[in-house]
């Protein structure tokens, strides 16, 4: 069941370290009955590799550069930029220099627990490829390797 949510920063979930970048869960599949929404904010080199999921994902850049790609397409993000990835689309980002911020938002709400699972199941000082790909597994992501 869905319900109404008003968020202040005040009053924002603790972030989630996921590979040196910060991801706030703003709301989640529990609160919307289906779409997730995320800030998140990192330094410049910092983001995910090539991966796709069954789920659909939107970026909009608030801050920064955005290195990113999506299928065989590659660009630079500047702020006031949507990118839109179908589920099962590889797709990755890097933020560009000084670092960057943007507003995410999934469909069918299983980001929120895989990035919940990878801050409290990755040692991230010194992460172990083969169980990250094996965590985000169980959560219908798909990391590409080679």
């Amino acid at each position: 069941m869905t319900r109404a949510r008003i968020v202040p920063e005040s009053e924002r979930a603790p972030a989630l370290n996921v590979g040196g970048f910060m991801i706030h869960v703003l709301v989640s599949a529990e609160d919307t009955g289906g779409n997730e929404i995320f800030y998140q904010y990192g330094p410049e080199g910092k983001g995910p590799g090539p991966h796709f999921h069954a789920w659909d994902e939107s970026f909009y850049v608030l801050r920064g550069e955005l290195h990113c790609g999506v299928g065989s397409q590659e660009t630079v993000a500047l702020p006031g930029t949507l990118i839109h990835v179908p589920g099962n689309t590889t797709h990755w980002f890097r933020f560009g220099p000084g670092g960057g911020a943007l507003l995410a938002i999934t469909s069918k709400g299983n980001a929120s627990r895989m990035f919940t699972a990878f801050d409290k199941g990755i040692a991230w000082d010194r992460p172990d490829r083969s169980a990250l790909i094996a965590l985000a597994a169980q959560y219908g992501q798909t990391i590409v390797t080679g």
